[in-house]
């Protein structure tokens, strides 16, 4: 699968913040940002945006490796093949700009569209040439080969890490349980509001009352009306001669 591989690839090193790929400008121009900052608690968001670059530089590479590279993983009577070009043509026109699209937004950045240039900026050229002497790549450069080293050298590393660090293994792997909590909260929540609209709504006002009530009503006159049009003469005359008498009472007595 050489077309997805080597997409993926690019999207990989931009993904890590490789200076000169797309990813690198996304990355590098907002921790420089946080860095040079001067807004309460900026160095504690500086660490946890380096921590950010090396761990996901691990994971991508960690796909990359797993999937690619090492022990086969699949049936070998069914082994995965190139997608059609209904797939691949989408990948390589993603990866272009994965590669050349930062190349293009100095004048966007730099300027007083996101935040004004400082004394230090030299143009598009210079920030990716400072970018392989900055904190960031050497830290994407240690993600990429500590994923080399758990997936592809020692392989039996990861399991015995998760079992030594035990429930908090168990805490990352079910992402701090916010699956969960969006699944009660706002699946749930979904589910529990399109049921009241459901049982209150639709059974109880529309079903109900609007289409069952009103054919109940209706049912009902009708059956009051077939007591008054029985179509017998007999009913009729008795009904003229009720009548007669009722208002022959009322004018004898008005």
């Amino acid at each position: 699968m050489p077309w997805t591989y080597w997409t993926l690839l690019v999207g990989a090193i931009s993904s890590a913040g490789i200076p000169g790929f797309a990813g690198f400008f996304s990355k590098d121009a907002i921790i420089e940002a946080v860095h040079h900052a001067s807004t309460p608690g900026h160095t504690f968001a500086y660490l946890c945006l380096l921590a950010c670059v090396f761990v996901t530089a691990t994971y991508t590479f960690r796909l990359v490796f797993m999937t690619f590279h090492g022990k086969e993983r699949f049936d070998t009577s069914h082994p995965p093949h190139e997608s059609p070009a209904v797939v691949t043509v989408p990948l390589v026109l993603l990866a272009i700009p994965s590669v050349c699209a930062g190349w293009l937004i100095g004048k966007i950045v730099f300027t007083d569209f996101i935040f004004k240039p400082s004394g230090e900026y030299h143009g598009i050229w210079a920030f990716m040439a400072h970018g392989f002497v900055a904190a960031p790549f050497w830290l994407a450069v240690a993600g990429i080969a500590t994923a080399w080293y758990l997936y592809m050298k020692r392989t039996d590393l990861p399991k015995k890490i998760a079992i030594a660090f035990g429930p908090f293994y168990a805490l990352v792997e079910r992402k701090y349980g916010f699956d969960e909590l969006y699944a009660w909260l706002f699946a749930g929540g979904a589910r529990a509001v399109g049921r009241g609209f459901w049982k209150g709504g639709d059974q109880t006002v529309i079903d109900g009352l609007l289409v069952n009530g009103s054919a109940r009503l209706t049912g009902w006159l009708a059956s009051v009306m077939r007591l008054l049009q029985s179509g017998l003469v007999n009913q009729y005359a008795v009904s003229m001669l009720i009548g007669v008498v009722i208002l022959t009472y009322f004018f004898l007595h008005k």
